[in-house]
């Protein structure tokens, strides 16, 4: 068994990378500690490198077919992992993540149906549905005593009955994060039931975005959203992808799942006529290697993550008591509750960049702007940070020192 190095130094300079270079345009100084996007700073295993290293032996890069093994690679996959049984025809390439919840809402909704997101959460689903001029409804996720967050039954149902009973419009779809970000939840069976069965009464398609599915940690374990009922199933569109998992983002290779016949001739033959299901070239490879070879790979990063996390947690403890990292089941991102700083929005910012010198995730984009959220949770989503764990562990060593000398 080859044993992997996740605490080796790697030199991301001169790769153009997003992590590193927007540091400047964004936050206005380059020398700050970049644990914000979600990447991870170790390099790509290596048998995906293999991978594609082969096919650029072969130098002649013109149209290509999709590899016989890409839909089996994946069906075996998520058969394997989440212990859901899908059908070929069920799959669909898409080229990123939110580019398919763009398509399926332009495709799938009317001028003035509305699309429900639950916030705190990946602040995409709003971009995206406002952009796309569809109009935005929030069902704020309820805050946990112990940490954490709940679905709010109650309010969704209130939510979309009084939109609904204007006739302006329907609410055509509810877009989650599952898992969830960024407080990396694994939502349990029942409330994934639940809410399939809510949008069965309400004739409302569920989204679920599940790029992160892979990324369960500790005994925690992933369930996708169409696999715990028929309901759920006939009316869901599934995104998966091993982009986040295997640190390929830029590659950009996602996928759609969709059980229903009706929705996916309606969202397929889409895709197939504006060409938006034919992936490059190197995307099929890619997530066949990583399907076929990086299970090890994955384990041992996952422990690595875990490591990070009860790192963040214990120092935080021990330092940096007034912030309350909330663990999480999957991912290597973790919420930072501030809340007991008492800082402002403007003095929470201030401290992680300008005296710590990190640059985290603002908690306030996953709320949305300050008139959103007042709105919309009444001021409850200050007070908030994002931070990425999936780094060498001397990274984050410096980074927890730079948050303690900056707040002595």
């Amino acid at each position: 068994m080859k044993k992997y190095d996740f605490g080796k130094d790697f030199d991301r300079s001169g790769s153009g990378d997003l992590k590193h270079e927007a540091l400047l345009p964004r936050w206005g100084r380059n020398d700050l500690l970049p644990l914000w996007v979600a990447d991870m700073d170790w390099e790509t295993p290596h048998f995906i490198t293999d991978a594609l290293r082969k096919r650029l032996d072969h130098s002649l890069f013109g149209y290509t077919v999709l590899p016989p093994d890409f839909k089996p690679c994946i069906i075996d996959w998520v058969r394997d992992h989440h212990g859901w049984t899908i059908d070929p025809e069920w799959i669909s390439f898409v080229p990123g993540i939110v580019r398919g919840i763009s398509f399926a809402i332009n495709v799938l909704c009317a001028a003035n149906d509305a699309v429900v997101i639950q916030p705190p959460v990946y602040h995409p689903f709003r971009l995206t549905t406002v952009g796309n001029g569809h109009r935005l409804l929030r069902n704020p996720l309820r805050e946990k005593p112990q940490g954490g967050y709940e679905m709010d039954f109650d309010n969704l149902r209130s939510v979309v009955e009084d939109f609904n009973s204007r006739g302006e419009g329907r609410v055509r779809f509810i877009i989650m994060s599952n898992p969830h970000n960024p407080a990396g939840i694994c939502w349990d069976r029942d409330t994934l039931r639940r809410l399939a069965n809510f949008a069965k009464e309400h004739h409302i398609i569920v989204i679920s975005d599940e790029i992160h599915c892979d990324l369960a940690l500790w005994d925690n374990r992933h369930i996708p959203f169409a696999s715990v009922s028929e309901a759920a199933a006939q009316c869901s569109i599934t995104f998966m992808a091993p982009t986040k998992t295997f640190n390929i983002a830029g590659l950009v290779s996602s996928y759609a799942i969709v059980p229903n016949d009706e929705l996916r001739r309606r969202f397929y033959s889409w895709l197939e006529v504006n060409e938006l299901n034919e992936p490059t070239l190197f995307a099929p490879i890619a997530t066949i290697a990583a399907f076929r070879h990086g299970e090890e790979w994955r384990r041992q990063m996952l422990r690595y993550v875990e490591g990070n996390v009860d790192f963040v947690i214990d120092f935080m403890a021990k330092h940096i008591p007034l912030i309350r990292p909330i663990r999480p089941q999957a991912s290597y991102l973790v919420w930072l509750d501030c809340r007991g700083l008492g800082l402002n929005h403007e003095e929470l910012l201030d401290l992680f960049v300008n005296k710590a010198r990190l640059a985290l995730n603002d908690g306030e984009i996953f709320f949305g702007s300050e008139e959103e959220n007042i709105a919309a949770t009444g001021g409850k989503g200050h007070g908030f940070m994002r931070l990425n764990v999936g780094t060498q562990r001397s990274v984050l060593e410096q980074a927890m020192h730079r948050l303690a000398d900056a707040l002595s």
